[in-house]
């Protein structure tokens, strides 16, 4: 029986913009996301955010929150994910591509102008209104 996974998805904030990466070889290639990927079995949520964020930017996070969570399925590759966001601030290091193969690039960006196309996750998070600097 499929069922649906969990993601985790870190909006990582930096004076007023977030990071985002461009996706490649995967569901989603070439949208931008934030960093993230699956909640593993027995894993926190915290510990996934701190995991995921420095196996793919090298970058240490501090002042965790949880956000808000989207329903997102994919038609196309047949996938089905429960998305949990959670807010950070850098507390060291310059995000920096360490898994070439899963992303292009990561950039700074602002919250209202975010290249596009957009992961959907993302695309569904900006349909609840959400903000990221006023949460």
């Amino acid at each position: 029986m499929n069922r649906p996974r969990i993601g985790v998805a870190m909006i990582i904030r930096k004076q007023d913009r977030v990071l985002l990466g461009k996706r490649k070889n995967a569901h989603g290639d070439g949208t931008w996301a934030f960093p993230g990927g699956h909640l593993e079995y027995g894993e926190s949520i915290e510990a996934c955010a701190r995991r995921e964020v420095m196996e793919e930017c090298g970058i240490e996070i501090q002042n965790l929150s949880f956000g808000p969570f989207t329903n997102d399925i994919f038609e196309v590759e047949n996938k089905h994910y429960i998305t949990l966001f959670v807010l950070a601030e850098v507390a060291s290091g310059e995000p920096t591509v360490k898994e070439p193969d899963k992303c292009d690039a990561w950039e700074w960006v602002d919250w209202e102008t975010m290249p596009q196309p957009l992961f959907l996750p993302i695309r569904n998070l900006k349909k609840q209104a959400f903000h990221p600097f006023s949460a």
